[in-house]
């Protein structure tokens, strides 16, 4: 079975769901767990120089204020479970080559998800990680909807 399970986060429910379930199935496997939240890239468009290192220093830290508090939850559900838990924040421009990366990179063997179950032209314009994971990963991906 499982033995190391990476848990890729994004903060909304549909994650958190994921957590739980993941959590549970760690438990039962007597699996770790890597919780991992990808830091999105700063992306703006502005014409002053010095109010977009200002958005910019928000972003950062907003980001990261976000990341800790995501993984925190995590890793207190992890615990109050008996499961290991590691958390990491990654800065990433492409959150699906930073999840692939990191599952590799710490000897996962498999990655947990969420999915939004987008379809149609909404998958088309607001892309899913989910399914690029899916679809660029050598490892198992266990999807929860």
């Amino acid at each position: 079975m499982y033995k190391h399970i990476l848990l890729p986060t994004d903060g909304s429910a549909l994650s958190k769901s994921a957590m739980r379930a993941c959590i549970s199935l760690a438990s039962e496997t007597g699996a770790r767990i890597t919780a991992l939240y990808v830091i999105p890239a700063f992306r703006v468009f502005h014409h002053e120089t010095p109010m977009l290192a200002a958005s910019k220093n928000d972003f950062v830290k907003d980001a990261r204020q976000h990341a800790q508090q995501y993984l925190a939850e995590i890793e207190a559900a992890a615990q109050d479970a008996g499961v290991r838990c590691d958390t990491l924040a990654v800065d990433g421009e492409r959150p699906h080559e930073v999840i692939i990366k990191t599952a590799r990179e710490h000897d996962c063997d498999l990655i947990a998800m969420a999915s939004h179950g987008r379809r149609g032209a909404k998958a088309a314009m607001l892309g899913s990680e989910t399914q690029k994971v899916l679809a660029y990963s050598h490892l198992p991906v266990l999807v929860y909807r």
